[in-house]
């Protein structure tokens, strides 16, 4: 069931022209990451949270970036992703945990089951801060 509804689209027809109906818009500069945007993101996550495949949890994270080496790198890091326009494959590992809702009277339904997805922190605190930017900062 599960293989089923995660891979239907799999050798699909992708309807390629429908980008061309996407009208154009203004570019923006993007500045480089202040480290106060990772710290200001990460205060706002809960430490209860469970840890990603690198069993690095939200609490371990706020610790290590107490560090203003540590914190400076991985501003760094992530500053030269977006200027070379890629995404650390390391960011992109996650772990998917199904598990089964109680009291089904099937489960040959996906909505009988919950997936939790884990990803990297690193990763995610790197989106926070993208998303932050773009909901608060963007004109």
């Amino acid at each position: 069931m599960l293989h089923s509804t995660f891979n239907t689209a799999q050798h699909r027809h992708i309807e390629s022209n429908i980008l061309e109906e996407l009208g154009s818009y203004l570019s923006l500069f993007w500045t480089h990451f202040a480290e106060e945007e990772f710290i200001s993101s990460l205060l706002k996550c809960s430490n209860s949270s469970t840890p990603g495949p690198n069993k690095l949890s939200w609490r371990h994270l706020k610790i290590i970036l107490k560090d203003s080496t540590c914190l400076s790198n991985i501003v760094s890091i992530v500053n030269v992703c977006i200027k070379l326009g890629h995404w650390l494959s390391h960011f992109k590992i996650s772990s998917t945990i199904v598990i089964l809702k109680s009291n089904k009277v099937s489960y040959d339904l996906l909505k009988s089951f919950r997936h939790i997805i884990l990803l990297n922190m690193l990763g995610k605190l790197t989106e926070k801060v993208i998303s932050d930017r773009i909901q608060f900062h963007t004109p």
